[in-house]
């Protein structure tokens, strides 16, 4: 006989079966519980509409600015895209691009996601190798939508390197959109970025790491000045940096240092349109710098000082002829041993500072010179100090060229029609950049094992890296609000619908489902509380076998 389960699981069991019934109609994907409506024809408009009043005004715009950029083999790796072929057209990546102090601000009316209409974010650190740049953390990020009132700020730690040491930095971003007016408001992103400190570069890491001595075979060592002999690397520069480790914090030892404040901002806003009720869209990249050290801690180090502040206006009107780009170049001077030696500015924007090793010539001259290249001209001797040669042809064997430049204004612009009709205006500038580019000389002097693997283009640092881009629809942005269209029938939404429609036969067996459900707790609840009548016991007589009893004697 088989025995009853007892009464104090019937209510978890009556449970499991509700949930493993319930089941499919929830997990299986085959019948979703509200199903995607589709258009009726392919060039019907999406069924679903948005809600409530919506802003009339469309803009993109985007600025960004870098504090300090280092690029290792330039224009190296080719760039690839998803488009067959399209990679050609465009510019090579470096083969390793570090980035810092990085601060960009854009908008988007069109975004597909609410919170990518305005993005402004801080960044103390970023890394891209050949072309493929991930996000880093530790960054100042705000989003809108929903709108933000007030902006957030806070420290940005860049992580330890050989390559740059950041002293404190500090961000802010600010995003803000509007749901019934968009991209009308005060700013719509705002970024900004400010580095105490700044070191770069304490050691090529693209230059092989051979020692002068590496020279001999096709330099003859008497040639060269009395003092000098061919024992630095040339990762070091012959010495001039500190040849590898941790970059110091005071710029010793580096390429390029800044001792004093380094600060950014990007920002994109809509601005009036003279004559028109319209609005432009208006992308803004500005710097603020004041000292630069070249080679610091040599006896032959550069200073420049920023006496112009660069700034990067670009404003787009929906409309080629009055759009604009605004450019204000900055003036660097540069100077060794308080002489200024060279000016930069928009006249001249660019200076090659050659670096060589110094010949016999030079310490007939000036006597025993110290063991370190030759730079610019300047060079360093044992018992006169750092000395300015006259003509260098026949007492300096150049190796390489420190290439300054500033400037360097690069503009673009294209009638637009996606995402719709307008006029796109860009552009993008350097305050200032450092390019360490070798002869053909040193290939010459090296061994042709050596000479082969010896790049071009070694190392770009770029200080105050600045883009702006403006896109704004034709006629300029409209600011306003449009109201959604009221449904067939005349009568406008009311607000969110609170029971579904049944609109198809899967809808009906919910109601049904969940009443037997119901009548089967209830049952179980039932039979659970009613004692059951007790069943008497029967008593088994064992029965015996039949026997006649014998016939009595006669």
């Amino acid at each position: 006989m088989r025995r009853r389960l007892p009464r104090s699981v019937a209510l978890p069991a009556a449970a499991a079966l509700v949930l493993f019934s319930a089941a499919p109609a929830y997990g299986d994907p085959t019948y979703p519980t509200t199903p995607i409506p589709q258009p009726a024809h392919p060039g019907q408009a999406p069924i679903s509409a948005p809600i409530g009043p919506q802003p009339l005004g469309q803009a993109v715009g985007d600025a960004g600015t870098a504090l300090g950029i280092i690029r290792l083999l330039p224009n190296a790796v080719p760039t690839n895209t998803i488009l067959p072929g399209f990679g050609q057209t465009l510019p090579k990546q470096s083969a390793l691009e570090a980035g810092m102090g990085l601060s960009s601000a854009s908008a988007n009316s069109d975004a597909y996601l609410s919170y990518e209409k305005a993005i402004a974010q801080a960044s103390p650190f970023g890394l891209s190798i050949g072309g493929n740049a991930p996000q880093t953390p530790g960054s100042v990020v705000q989003t809108a939508l929903p709108d933000n009132p007030q902006p957030i700020s806070g420290g940005l730690n860049a992580p330890p390197n050989p390559l740059l040491n950041i002293g404190l930095l500090n961000g802010s971003a600010h995003a803000r959109w509007s749901p019934t007016l968009g991209p009308c408001v005060d700013t719509i992103a705002d970024a900004s970025t400010s580095v105490a400190s700044l070191s770069l570069l304490n050691v090529v890491p693209s230059m092989p790491n051979l020692g002068l001595d590496a020279l001999k075979p096709k330099l003859d060592p008497n040639s060269l000045a009395s003092g000098f002999d061919l024992t630095k690397g040339l990762q070091s520069l012959g010495g001039l940096l500190q040849g590898g480790g941790q970059t110091a914090a005071n710029g010793t030892g580096s390429l390029l240092s800044l001792p004093n404040t380094l600060s950014s901002r990007s920002q994109v806003k809509l601005v009036d349109i003279p004559g028109s009720k319209n609005k432009a869209v208006q992308s803004t990249s500005t710097l603020q710098a004041a000292d630069i050290e070249i080679l610091k801690g040599t006896p032959l180090a550069l200073s420049l000082k920023v006496v112009s502040q660069p700034t990067l206006t670009v404003t787009s009107t929906g409309d080629a002829k009055t759009s604009k780009v605004d450019y204000t170049a900055p003036v660097v001077t540069i100077a060794a041993g308080g002489k200024t030696l060279y000016t930069l500015d928009a006249a001249h924007p660019t200076k090659d500072i050659p670096i060589g090793l110094p010949l016999k010539g030079l310490s007939d001259q000036f006597g025993q010179v110290d063991d370190i290249p030759v730079v610019g001209g300047l060079v360093s001797t044992l018992t006169k100090g750092v000395q300015q040669v006259g003509n260098t042809a026949g007492t300096v064997l150049d190796l390489g060229v420190l290439r300054l430049s500033i400037a360097g204004l690069d503009q673009k612009s294209a009638n637009m029609t996606t995402p719709f009709k307008g006029y796109q205006l860009g552009a993008s500038a350097r305050m200032f950049d450092l390019q360490l580019l070798p002869t053909t000389k040193l290939k010459s002097l090296l061994p042709d094992d050596q000479a082969k693997n010896l790049p071009s283009s070694l190392a770009q640092l770029s200080l105050g890296e600045q883009i702006a881009r403006a896109y704004a629809p034709t006629g300029g942005v409209i600011c306003g609000t449009a109201s959604t269209p009221p449904p067939a029938g005349g009568q406008a939404p009311k607000g969110p619908v609170k029971n579904l429609a049944y609109t198809s036969g899967a809808y009906d067996t919910v109601p049904m489902f969940w009443t037997g459900t119901a009548m089967l707790l209830l049952g179980v609840v039932m039979v659970a509380a009613i004692p059951g009548r007790r069943r008497p016991l029967a008593v088994a007589v064992e029965e015996k076998p039949f026997k006649p009893s014998p016939r009595p004697r006669e």
